[in-house]
């Protein structure tokens, strides 16, 4: 059984000794299982010319090959050779609706697990690993027992860079610097933090977003859309099973972390539950929708789940997928 970081648990010194401990922890899982310096989680088709072949269904059809195509009057496509050093960069979401769960641990933590896991996938053989992290606009009041904080204020919220560089030892300084960055109440605007992985424009590479999605897709939305248009896109949704459905525990007081706004819930209403989990459904539909039409992967990690089990499904079966020449 797989134990992410509790970075909130104690100081510096004990949040060390749990990353090392998770470092170990992924490294030990990954290795055997997914091997292969240049193949990252989201592995790219490459950017150099290579030799053209016939096209198959599944195919890119932006690399269409039209002078074979002419010649030939069979539809070929040109094949590309996959560059030998791969830059990625993570948008690392960690908004206030983020340090909540109910099941082995918190999204947060799970957010933490699944950034060690990407930067030991995507560190060997020169590879560059960058990041941006995002949280809350401010510190807001502490809410009493049974009385809401005053909402703290909306806005972007505190976006912070740090710089993709290569090895090992600058691979950690970026755990270190997601693993320490605190909480803050308030709304963060996730499409401003995705937005600034397009700014200023890169080489192309493999770009991840992980976050619960809770943000209005339309927020989002447009600049994943257009972070695709020049990069591998893989989005990890973090859910807790309590966002999915509510169990019968009779009045539940609830605080929305983002706003302070305090609501009693009356959860032995069979009614109410099942409204509730229709509309959650509808919620991760659009999510997954929204994913979809801007072309990035989607991997899906649960709080209540062995998460690292979940990541090696999903890259076995996107390699798998490539060998067959889906990309998707």
């Amino acid at each position: 059984m797989t134990s992410p970081v509790r970075p909130a648990d104690a100081g510096g010194e004990r949040t060390e000794a749990v990353l090392s401990r998770l470092q170990l922890l992924v490294t030990r899982k990954l290795d055997g299982l997914l091997q292969g310096d240049y193949a990252g989680l989201l592995p790219g088709p490459g950017s150099e010319a290579g030799e053209s072949r016939e096209y198959r269904p599944g195919d890119d059809v932006r690399r269409m090959d039209w002078p074979v195509t002419a010649r030939t009057t069979m539809p070929h496509v040109r094949r590309t050779v996959a560059d030998r050093e791969l830059e990625t960069w993570l948008a690392v979401d960690l908004s206030a609706s983020l340090d909540f769960g109910t099941g082995r641990w918190l999204k947060r933590e799970v957010v933490i697990a699944a950034t060690a896991a990407l930067t030991h996938l995507t560190v060997r053989g020169g590879n560059r690993i960058g990041a941006v992290i995002g949280t809350g606009a401010e510190t807001a009041p502490p809410a009493g027992r049974w009385r809401a904080a005053p909402p703290p204020p909306a806005g972007p919220g505190v976006l912070t860079r740090v710089p993709a560089r290569s090895g090992r030892r600058e691979a950690h300084a970026l755990l270190r610097a997601v693993a320490h960055t605190p909480v803050r109440p308030g709304r963060s605007d996730l499409g401003a933090l995705v937005d600034l992985l397009n700014r200023p424009p890169r080489r192309r590479g493999l770009a991840v977003v992980i976050s619960d999605f809770l943000a209005p897709p339309q927020q989002w939305g447009r600049p994943l859309r257009k972070l695709r248009v020049r990069h591998d896109v893989l989005a990890i949704e973090v859910v807790d099973p309590r966002e999915l459905e509510l169990p019968d525990v009779g009045v539940l007081p609830v605080v929305d972390p983002e706003t302070g706004e305090l609501h009693e819930v009356q959860t032995a209403d069979p009614r109410l539950r099942r409204r509730y989990a229709e509309a959650a459904a509808a919620q991760r539909e659009a999510i997954a929708t929204e994913l979809r039409a801007a072309g990035a992967g989607h991997l899906r990690l649960r709080t209540d789940r062995d998460w690292l089990l979940d990541m090696v499904r999903f890259v076995a079966a996107q390699r798998h997928a490539r060998t067959r020449g889906t990309t998707r």
